[in-house]
């Protein structure tokens, strides 16, 4: 019954327990080949080596007593001195009886458990894992633990883990808990390859590699010396592959001694290369996903930091104030220096220098000095040229060599907006502050987000120049010295000063020691307006001294703007006076024509408004207009205005009106003084609107004196 069976069998007879009986299993058990090497021999004599582990006494309890004795889990060292192996088995002893009931023997049954006794340990070392890689532990901590738990579960055995590189050529150390340190270190980065040892082979071909003997195995010829030097005889490696078929590294089993591998090794190698696979698998996608949040972070973090610098750029107005402000936003988050350079009427200019604190104090001054011959032949002027960025490892020269600053190299990128490279921004890297791929990319995204408001403020302020300097040919250089009065003027442009205004003033001589006196408004802006402007100047002066009267003046530049092929698309508001010293003080002749009317301020503190009636001109010939004679004594003042001074507006939209500007002249009574009168307009309206203003405001002062 028991002859192929698994389980192991022995009938034993009398009180020295002769073999009587065995089957297959108990004499590959005992390590024989033959029955008839056992029948008929005591069993101390076939396994002397139970002899001094207790075994007898229990078979001769049985024996004697007649009662079956069962062990579980009984470890027994089977085989010779030298060769001896451990075994567990769960066993049971049974009397034999024979007819009349006595007992004549001792039947012997077990089952040999060491591979289930195994395999639950390894089970139990395989749930610690398991345990580990559920709760992250760090890569390192997982397969060092993985190699402690074979070497405690087979102490022959030394583990080690390699894991395969980035470029997929070479093998990194892993853990090797139990390895010489100079063996692991020799062996990490060894390549992978047909014969590059068990772990190198085993890689490259995707199976395990056995190497019973290190010393005559051909897969070893490059390490022999090494592994005769660690004291290592044996290796057999398996290749650690995820569950999509891809290599992760290799698991390897080394023993000092050569040695075959057994079917308990394979075991412990299959389960805890799959084990090491999982833990490989869950720390690269860790990995992976701390490098997404580390890489969503970092985006997020650079957005911020565009957006914030692009705001900061485009709030500052003024220009080039706004490129420094840039600069210096860029210091040191790019860099610890960084310039800009502009074209400007066909040359290049440096308008911004930032450098970080800890940089020499003289250096902004070399850099802002720095040579316009340097900075066009250098990559700036490639860069303004190209519109491409351009990185350089290379130190720069000029006045870079200068700052005592080791610089390692640096990337200059376009200021670009609607198509064209008005400027470049220039970063420097140092030891410190290396240029790496992410600043240089940074820079790249600051210079094109933050060009645009950049270019809008440049060409704002481009506008305004122009603007004022067209004005300002509109408008007197310097007020001349009129015998026996004071001028003061004041002309402030709307919003920006974007456009040119329509208001304007004159003084100029006439024949006969008398002086003209204009305030004007042409209706518009832009250069329609400054041509109209113009036309009404020049046309007053030149008819002034050859016409009789005010009226007369006022009249031909009527005639003027009408005889203008585009007559219909402007008017104008003008005040003429024309002005003569007397004993008393100064003579006025004066005609308005739809402007706002001027005020009298005489000393004792009264306002007057002379009135004198007349339309607008550019609309008809007939203007209407009427001739007001007054004297400005000594001392008393004529204040002229803008609609602009009498349509200010407060932030709720309440006109400054004409009753705001007396209240603001009355305290100025014997003052004589045209700028101090003429700053309390200015004041009073300031303070009324907050500064801002929608219109031209022009206002002209004139202190008899």
């Amino acid at each position: 019954m028991f002859a192929h069976a698994p389980v192991i069998f022995a009938a034993l007879g009398g009180p020295t327990h002769l073999v009587e009986g065995a089957n297959q299993a108990f004499l590959d058990t005992v390590g024989v080949e033959q029955a008839t090497e056992v029948s008929g021999r005591p069993v101390a004599e076939v396994v002397p080596e139970l002899v001094h582990q207790g075994l007898l006494p229990v078979l001769d309890s049985v024996y004697r007593q007649g009662e079956p004795f069962v062990a579980h889990g009984v470890g027994v060292l089977l085989g010779p001195a030298g060769k001896t192996r451990l075994r567990y088995f769960d066993f049971s002893l049974e009397p034999r009886r024979d007819q009349a009931g006595r007992v004549r023997g001792v039947a012997f049954v077990a089952v040999d458990v060491t591979r289930q006794r195994a395999a639950h340990k390894l089970a139990a070392e395989q749930q610690v894992l398991l345990e580990q890689i559920a709760r992250d532990a760090p890569l390192a901590e997982v397969l060092d633990g993985m190699c402690r738990a074979i070497e405690k579960l087979s102490p022959k055995v030394l583990g080690s883990v390699l894991l395969l590189d980035q470029t997929g050529t070479r093998l990194l150390h892993g853990a090797a808990p139990s390895l010489p340190d100079f063996y692991t270190e020799a062996i990490d980065g060894s390549e992978i390859g047909p014969r590059e040892g068990s772990c190198g082979t085993a890689a490259y071909r995707r199976e395990m590699v056995v190497v019973n003997d290190i010393a005559t195995d051909p897969l070893w010829t490059d390490y022999r010396d090494l592994a005769a030097r660690a004291g290592l005889g044996a290796c057999w490696s398996a290749p650690i592959v995820s569950s999509a078929g891809e290599l992760l590294g290799t698991f390897a089993m080394y023993h000092r001694t050569p040695q075959t591998l057994r079917e308990e090794d394979l075991d412990l190698s299959i389960v805890f290369t799959r084990t090491a696979a999982l833990a490989i698998e869950r720390n690269r996608t860790e990995l992976a996903r701390r490098e997404a949040h580390e890489r969503e972070h970092a985006l997020s973090s650079d957005l911020e930091f565009v957006l914030r610098t692009s705001t900061a750029v485009s709030e500052e107005a003024r220009y080039p104030h706004n490129l420094q402000r840039l600069a210096e936003l860029a210091v040191p988050a790019l860099g610890p220096v960084c310039v800009i350079d502009v074209i400007e009427s066909g040359r290049v200019r440096r308008v911004a220098v930032a450098l970080a604190a800890e940089l020499p104090a003289g250096a902004r001054a070399l850099l802002t000095t720095e040579e316009a011959g340097d900075v066009e032949n250098g990559p700036v002027g490639r860069v303004l040229a190209t519109g491409a960025s351009e990185v350089s490892r290379a130190v720069p020269g000029g006045a870079w060599r200068e700052l005592g600053v080791d610089i390692t190299g640096q990337v200059c990128v376009p200021l670009t907006a609607r198509g064209r490279t008005f400027g470049a921004l220039t970063v420097v890297a140092t030891t410190q502050h290396p240029l790496g791929a992410r600043a240089i990319a940074l820079a790249e995204e600051l210079a094109r987000t933050a060009a645009a408001g950049a270019e809008t403020t440049r060409q704002h302020a481009q506008q305004a120049q122009l603007a004022h300097d067209l004005q300002a040919g509109l408008l007197l250089a310097a007020l001349p010295e009129v015998p026996g009065a004071h001028l003061a003027a004041f002309y402030r442009p709307a919003g920006e000063g974007l456009d040119i205004g329509g208001d304007f003033y004159d003084a100029f001589p006439l024949p006969g020691d008398r002086w003209g006196l204009v305030m004007g408004d042409v209706c518009g802006r832009g250069a329609y307006a400054a041509t109209t402007t113009a036309l009404v100047r020049t046309t007053i002066r030149a008819v002034a001294p050859l016409l009789p009267t005010p009226d007369a003046v006022v009249g031909a530049v009527n005639h003027a703007l009408l005889a203008r092929a585009d007559s219909d698309e402007s008017f104008v508001t003008l005040i003429y006076a024309e002005l003569h010293r007397t004993r008393d003080g100064v003579a006025v002749r004066m005609v308005r024509a739809g402007h706002p009317p001027p005020l009298l301020c005489r000393t004792d503190g009264t306002v007057a408004c002379p009135n004198p009636a007349g339309r607008l001109l550019g609309v008809s010939p007939e203007l209407g207009l009427g001739t007001e004679l007054f004297t400005l004594r000594h001392g008393d003042d004529l204040v002229l205005v803008t609609d602009g001074i009498l349509e200010a507006r407060s932030p709720a939209g309440t006109l400054f009106g004409e009753e705001r500007l007396v209240a603001a002249l009355r305290p100025t009574a014997r003052l004589a003084d045209a700028r101090r009168i003429l700053d309390a307009v200015t004041t009073a309206v300031d303070g009324f609107t907050g500064g801002v203003t929608d219109d031209d405001q022009a206002a002209l002062v004139l202190v008899s004196g």
